[in-house]
């Protein structure tokens, strides 16, 4: 029981820190930039951020198909009931 209330009270209080209120115009509605992009792109800053990306992309990938390749290499070794 006192888990339960424990984590009721956890649960309702991060609700409230969660909400913040801000008045919605009709200017949020029609904005299509976006203010980060942007500038990031103004200051040069977006096409290193595009490329370490990448760079993690190709390392994940990488990793996953080395990873497969070990995996049946594995398997090919174990006896066959």
């Amino acid at each position: 029981m006192k888990k339960l209330a424990i984590l009721f009270l956890l649960v309702f209080s991060l609700q409230a820190f969660a909400q913040e209120k801000i008045e919605v115009t009709d200017s949020d509605y029609t904005n299509n930039r976006v203010e980060m992009a942007d500038k990031m792109r103004e200051e040069g800053k977006i096409y290193v951020l595009v490329g370490i990306i990448g760079i993690i992309f190709i390392g994940i990938t990488g990793y996953l198909i080395y990873t497969d390749r070990k995996i049946s290499r594995i398997e090919k070794n174990l006896p066959v009931n």
